[in-house]
């Protein structure tokens, strides 16, 4: 046997301990690579993406019927999860002044579909949101708002809930809107006092179809009836995070039955007439102001 050398023995441990570290390092690697892209690919897997910013960035704007949302491009994808941004600001009366952008919120899902923690919701307590609790209840008499609406000035324009005393089928919200010459931004189609209604508008999905005036200006039911035809069970359990049920959309797209709308254009001289229709059970102010750029 060849004598005993230390400096050769070290030198081979100090190889071996480097060839080791480096095949663990390169293991390592090599699985972070395939649980990343491994992740991603799953998680991305057929339409995933666009299907999650069509369910859940659209169940957000139901969820936030007082806000003006924008979806935004998707999705930020992490091992364990993917995201989408979108931003929202309270939906005001044409005219006046707010703050352009509005806030950044992230909706997000887990590697197994769910999602995560919502932002506003029932805690965005605005006063359209308000009116829209109410819808169906005993506040904003129809005397009570013929007395506020009289000490308003008459070119004031106004973001308001208009109520109808029984619900109105599609072709007769039709003739009302036409008659009176109003633009639904949104159209409740449930009474639900006491929270939130489903409350739908023309580009409420990003990839609907423009209705065009067909069923009235601004009202998308045929795009609310598009959308709610994608929905499937398994959506049921992510669309209760947005205090929404698949049988809740069904039903409300099936009957196609307004309950109110929101006009966000009417001026106050033109609600003082509107109260007056036998077909309106009251008319619910949620703002109002000066258009300034109006001589």
């Amino acid at each position: 046997m060849p004598d005993f050398d230390p400096k050769l023995t070290r030198r081979a441990v100090r190889r071996g301990l480097l060839r080791t570290t480096t095949n663990v390092l390169a293991v390592l690697l090599a699985l972070a690579l395939v649980a990343t892209v491994g992740s991603t690919l799953v998680q991305e897997r057929g339409d995933r993406e666009r299907r999650m910013t069509d369910v859940l960035g659209t169940a957000f704007k139901l969820y936030n019927p007082a806000y003006e949302v924008t979806v935004g491009a998707c999705c930020e994808t992490t091992p364990v999860s993917m995201s989408f941004e979108v931003t929202a600001s309270p939906l005001r009366a044409v005219g006046g002044f707010w703050p352009a952008g509005g806030d950044t919120y992230t909706i997000s899902q887990d590697f197994f579909g769910r999602v995560g923690h919502l932002p506003l919701g029932s805690t965005a307590n605005t006063r359209l949101s308000f009116a829209l609790y109410d819808v169906g209840g005993d506040l904003a008499a129809k005397e009570e708002v013929r007395k506020v609406l009289a000490r308003l000035p008459d070119g004031l324009n106004a973001l308001a809930v208009v109520e109808f005393a029984a619900p109105l089928k599609e072709n007769e919200l039709k003739a009302f809107l036409d008659r009176n010459k109003s633009c639904a931004d949104r159209v409740v189609y449930e009474r639900r006092t006491g929270s939130l209604p489903i409350t739908w508008g023309e580009i409420t999905w990003d990839r609907g179809e423009s209705a065009e005036g067909k069923q009235g200006c601004g009202v998308g039911l045929d795009n609310f009836r598009s959308w709610a035809g994608l929905l499937r069970e398994h959506d049921d359990a992510n669309l209760r995070r947005f205090d929404l049920t698949l049988a809740r959309l069904r039903k409300a797209a099936g009957d196609g039955l307004a309950y109110a709308y929101v006009d966000q254009l009417a001026s106050v001289e033109e609600l003082r007439e509107l109260i007056e229709d036998p077909r309106v059970r009251t008319i619910r102010l949620a703002d109002a102001t000066f258009d300034l750029d109006r001589p």
